[in-house]
């Protein structure tokens, strides 16, 4: 699967209170996380962000606090990957479980800079700066895991399954 779009570039340490302030956290509805999604580490990030932009952080993305509203929230917001450095495991964990693409790429986290418009293939895990051409690896997303992204996550995957299994 092909992905386009711009780059919103954000630092090490991004903590899961920067992806979603717990003041929000009184709400599960996506529409309404979206629209907070990353307002305390860029109070314009949603004004900024279009459907299918990147958000690129540095080492430790979603740090913090285990809570799923992050990757919602992002998801929500339109956001179609997340490439950083590396991730803390349990938003790695939940951001797959809630059907939103990450990439770990040091290199590409290091060289990106907002605003630039960016490709990646979530087949080969390559990234591409279309400005300059400069390409990237990262870890390919399996075949497994695309498939439950593709179902918009963990229980859509589950209840598809489960559903073609009684037809």
């Amino acid at each position: 699967m092909q992905l386009k779009g711009k780059v919103h570039k954000f630092g090490d340490d991004i903590n899961t209170d920067e992806i979603i302030p717990a003041r929000y956290l009184n709400t599960s509805d996506p529409g309404e996380l979206a629209q907070h999604a990353m307002e305390d580490a860029d109070p314009d990030f949603v004004k900024k962000l279009k459907p299918g932009d990147f958000v690129v952080g540095g080492r430790n993305f979603g740090c913090g606090s285990s809570r799923e509203h992050a990757p919602v929230a992002l998801k929500a917001a339109g956001v179609a990957a997340v490439i950083a450095g590396s991730f803390a495991r349990i938003f790695y964990r939940n951001a797959f479980n809630m059907g939103l693409p990450i990439l770990e790429s040091p290199d590409a986290a290091a060289a990106l800079k907002s605003g630039a418009e960016i490709s990646v293939d979530l087949d080969t895990g390559e990234i591409t700066d279309l400005a300059t051409g400069q390409k990237f690896a990262s870890q390919p997303i399996p075949p497994f895991m695309q498939e439950l992204l593709a179902d918009g996550g963990l229980m859509a995957h589950i209840t598809k399954s489960l559903e073609a299994k009684r037809a």
